[in-house]
């Protein structure tokens, strides 16, 4: 049974299929209308694909596929300039598949941009920060007030790319522990399926933050975080990893504290993080070098950093990455994992680059080159014998190849 890399980009979805073995890649796409595509997941039990995205002229949506990527769905969210347009002109509003029927968020957000399978329910993430739920495989959806309803939301401050709900974490045991990062309000947790909120950005080292000129830098450390991306090691620990605006951190305590383990990185900014499916001492960081500075990596010469005992110490891994004038940037949510043995790593780049490891990092091929900037990057792994989902279109909803 083969793998699949689901990529999101700026100009819709593309599935990279690999054999067994990871090799013989290829690019299909690409799929979901052209849109802006911020994130793809898949189901490994049913095969069910999403991808999450919009903007300001199509609004927000999540679109879905039963078949591998093949044919996909959308389901809408909220409007954008194209209702007011297709509401006067007959032939534009064919054209675009447009009927009319009422959107149940209106405008309340432009995009969606994460998305996250447990327990039978889909999460999403928009722009502006609010998390969504879907009871029925994405095709209609609920707010979760209690996040949107927080105290602190009316502190909540954007960051570059605007205040985004960019990551959606669950405890594999208990779905109703969760995590989710805003960029930039911080880590928020609910240990009651959502019903009530903590911040969870309380430093244990503090002064390591102080001094950052950056609007979103901690400030006592609970109003203002600007974490780029968070994961959950395996295991029954609550131990979580995240890559922010100012380093790499480590919590072993859901988030309640988070201890710094930036130290032997050549830079404290970069966006992505990924941890080991088995190991939760080992993970992988791709540093950039700096906000201002260009965001592209340190030195023009690729390197994903890997730590084998949780941020203790760091190793460079360059073998098959270009090492001479390299000036892309890997985005928050474009670097993800397969759960073989050994297990691979794979990241997309926004000049249109996938790279992959199978070996844990020690080589590193280009899996496919000359696509969209790439938003995102997830791996999709089907069950074997597992059972299809049941694809029902209620109107309002056209499907797309």
């Amino acid at each position: 049974m083969g793998i699949s890399i689901l990529l999101g980009t700026t100009k819709g979805t593309f599935v990279v299929d690999g054999s067994d073995d990871r090799a013989g890649w290829r690019a299909k796409g690409p799929y979901c209308a052209g849109w802006a595509i911020n994130h793809v997941i898949g189901d490994p039990e049913t095969g069910m694909l999403w991808a999450g995205g919009g903007g300001d002229f199509f609004g927000a949506g999540v679109w879905r596929s039963e078949d591998g990527g093949e044919n996909w769905s959308l389901v809408r969210l909220t409007k954008g300039e194209m209702d007011g347009w297709a509401e006067s002109e007959p032939d534009f509003a064919r054209l675009m598949g447009w009927t009319g029927a009422p959107l149940p968020f209106n405008a309340d957000f432009s995009q969606i941009w994460s998305l996250h399978f447990a327990d039978g329910v889909l999460y999403a993430g928009a722009k502006p920060a609010r998390l969504l739920k879907s009871r029925d495989m994405g095709l209609t959806w609920e707010l979760v007030e209690g996040l949107t309803d927080h105290p602190s939301a009316k502190d909540w401050n954007p960051g570059a790319a605007g205040l985004v709900l960019h990551t959606i974490v669950t405890a594999p045991t208990d779905p109703s522990r969760m995590w989710v990062g805003i960029s930039a309000a911080g880590v928020f947790a609910t240990e009651d399926g959502g019903a009530t909120w903590d911040r969870r950005n309380r430093l244990s080292n503090a002064e390591a933050c102080s001094g950052h000129s950056h609007p979103a830098s901690p400030s006592g450390g609970e109003v203002g975080h600007c974490v780029h991306n968070m994961m959950r090691a395996a295991g029954q620990a609550d131990l979580l990893y995240q890559q922010n605006h100012h380093g790499v951190w480590r919590s072993s305590d859901g988030g309640r504290s988070w201890d710094d383990v930036t130290d032997g990185l050549p830079s404290t900014f970069g966006f992505p993080i990924r941890v080991h499916p088995r190991d939760p001492q080992t993970l992988w960081t791709l540093p950039l070098n700096g906000d201002m500075a260009g965001r592209f990596p340190p030195d023009a010469a690729c390197a994903v950093w890997r730590s084998r005992d949780g941020g203790g110490t760091w190793e460079a891994q360059r073998r098959g990455l270009p090492q001479d004038g390299c000036y892309f940037t890997v985005l928050r949510q474009a670097m993800a994992g397969d759960t073989r043995d050994p297990a691979g790593v794979y990241f997309g780049t926004n000049s249109g680059s996938v790279f992959g490891s199978i070996d844990e990092g020690e080589n590193w091929h280009e899996v496919a080159r000359h696509l969209p900037t790439i938003l995102s990057v997830e791996v999709h792994e089907r069950v074997q014998g597992g059972q299809p989902p049941v694809l029902r279109t209620p109107p309002g909803i056209f499907l797309a190849r």
